[in-house]
């Protein structure tokens, strides 16, 4: 259970503060929590994710619609799924290290559930649509331009690291690409993995994450800029 401390801590953070505290506080609980808790229960997020879904999608939306007038429908359809999925989510809310402040029920904690991104990308979702609930479109909207919609172009390279490599790499060459999970550390509910590119026997790039998916678009990301620069 996190206190007023850490949810001012947060709100400092992105940069907005709750009228209404209790809707934070309900957009940080899990199913799991909420579940365990007999007296006093409270809702979990799962509402707020719902509406906060519809709202980033407007929103998004919006933004690329109007930042980018030379671009067709399916190329937007792309950028926005690109910035906007669940990978995508969880990497931007790692610039606020949002999992220091999930509240989550015990057997959730202990499974690793703190570092799962599904969980971490519905919360983002659900503080949207608290922040919504709370002040409207334009608070909302200002929120995730800050937070997700920033430097579109480039993160969308990123969330799709894997596909536009192997765009880049089938171009020049015939050669296959393939990854390797190459080590992991850390406890079982809290592991980290290491992973690698390769072009043929070339390793190209190297990535770390919480999950070998994350390892593998990181690395892929790095390969990305390796051969941008030859």
């Amino acid at each position: 259970m996190i206190g007023d401390n850490e949810l001012n801590d947060l709100q400092e953070k992105i940069g907005y503060h709750f009228k209404d505290k209790n809707l934070l506080l309900q957009a940080l609980t899990h199913s799991s929590f909420a579940n365990e808790q007999r007296i006093n229960k409270r809702g979990d997020y799962e509402r707020l994710e719902f509406l906060g879904d519809a709202v980033l999608e407007l929103v998004s939306s919006h933004y690329l619609f109007k930042t980018y007038p030379e671009k067709r429908e399916g190329e937007m359809t792309k950028m926005r799924a690109a910035m906007v999925c669940e990978p995508a989510l969880a990497y931007c809310a790692a610039a606020i290290h949002l999992e220091k402040y999930l509240i989550l029920g015990k057997g959730e904690e202990a499974t690793g559930g703190r570092f799962r991104e599904s969980i971490i990308s519905d919360v983002m979702e659900a503080i949207i649509g608290a922040i919504y609930l709370d002040s409207g479109i334009d608070a909302a909207r200002a929120h995730i331009e800050k937070f997700i919609l920033d430097n579109p172009e480039e993160k969308q390279i990123f969330y799709d690291s894997k596909s536009v490599l192997q765009e880049l790499v089938q171009k020049d060459s015939t050669a296959e690409l393939r990854y390797e999970i190459c080590g992991e550390k850390g406890p079982e509910h809290d592991k980290i993995f290491e992973a690698a590119v390769f072009v043929g026997d070339k390793k190209l790039g190297e990535g770390s994450g919480r999950t070998k998916k994350a390892a593998e678009q990181k690395a892929a990301y790095q390969a990305i800029l390796e051969l941008k620069k030859e």
